[in-house]
């Protein structure tokens, strides 16, 4: 996990603009460490840095937070994805 927060600082120090992918691999790498407070945190600086969110990025964050026992934290992140996932389906059936 360690390694893939140096390459995450790594890429935002050379300009390279994070996506989806690499902030998923660096919350999954988190997760894998028992570091669910570093998932989270990541999780945060997405939604910060508008990089779009997924229903894999929130089911990384919460396998990590439901492995390391954060039962709250859980609820918390299941609440927001239900609420994304309302919001991308209202998008969607304007059209």
């Amino acid at each position: 996990w360690g390694e893939a927060l140096r390459f995450l600082a790594e890429m935002a120090s050379a300009h390279v603009d994070l996506d989806t992918i690499a902030y998923c691999a660096a919350i999954s790498a988190c997760g894998q460490g028992g570091q669910w407070d570093h998932a989270l945190r990541l999780l945060s600086e997405m939604a910060s840095a508008h990089v779009e969110m997924d229903t894999i990025i929130y089911e990384e964050a919460i396998g990590a937070c439901d492995k390391f026992g954060q039962p709250a934290r859980v609820l918390g992140l299941l609440v927001e994805r239900a609420w994304h996932l309302d919001k991308d389906l209202h998008i969607i059936s304007t059209f």
